[in-house]
């Protein structure tokens, strides 16, 4: 069974960071484009940070600067370390697996910056 969970979401001041944890099982890890994405309440999902096999990282342009997508193989994880976080950041926050056909999601997780 495939399995991916999210961690590290919360309330956050303006400015202030947090980091994202999610934990994969149930799949060859190694073999997989990661990435992040976030809903926001009424808003369709959207992309984040991917971390590619074979074209490495990228960003949305509205994290640039900010966010870092990264990932440890060793532990079946990858993470987003959010830095200078804006209201606008405010959504729930899925991680994502892909590679071919096969496309996995987590449960997500919530992130909330006040205004």
């Amino acid at each position: 069974q495939v399995q991916l969970v999210e961690s590290g979401g919360g309330l956050v001041q303006p400015g202030g960071s947090l980091r994202l944890a999610c934990v994969v099982s149930g799949i060859n890890f190694n073999t997989y484009n990661m990435g992040w994405y976030r809903q926001a309440p009424g808003k369709q999902r959207d992309f984040v940070a991917r971390m590619s096999l074979r074209s490495g990282t990228g960003y949305a342009d509205s994290v640039k600067g900010r966010f870092t997508i990264s990932r440890d193989n060793a532990k079946n994880t990858v993470y987003l370390q959010m830095n200078s976080l804006k209201q606008a950041d405010t959504a729930v926050y899925y991680c994502n697996a892909a590679v071919l056909k096969f496309d996995y999601w987590g449960q997500g997780t919530q992130v909330t910056v006040p205004s």
